[in-house]
């Protein structure tokens, strides 16, 4: 139910970034700022949609415990990579270009530990 909880709220604040995104920084951006604000709410709302698949399978599986790792990972990686990416695209932070990869990393091995998982 844990995973189903936080998949849900990421995908709410997903969509209202993505809104303010469409909304409230049209015309403030660049438009390469703008493409990297958009890959980090696609990114951002694809893999909370996982956090629902995880939350979901964990609600049918008797060794849930075995798909904490991958809600974990995909957590981190919307944190980190998504993260990252508002920050840039906005305030333009490139000192935290470090962290998108290894956000996407852990998004990476959220959805690989997923597959081992079941």
């Amino acid at each position: 139910m844990t995973w189903i909880r936080v998949g849900a709220l990421l995908m709410a604040a997903g969509v209202v970034l993505g809104a303010f995104g469409a909304h409230g920084l049209k015309g403030m951006l660049e438009p390469a700022q703008m493409e990297v604000f958009k890959t980090a709410v696609f990114y951002h709302l694809v893999n909370a949609l996982g956090l629902l698949v995880v939350g979901t399978l964990s609600l049918q599986s008797p060794g849930r415990s075995r798909l904490f790792p991958s809600g974990c990972l995909l957590s981190a990686g919307i944190v980190l990579f998504s993260g990252s990416l508002y920050l840039i695209a906005v305030n333009g932070m490139t000192s935290l270009a470090l962290l998108t990869p290894v956000g996407g990393i852990c998004l990476a091995a959220g959805w690989i530990f997923l597959i081992f998982s079941l």
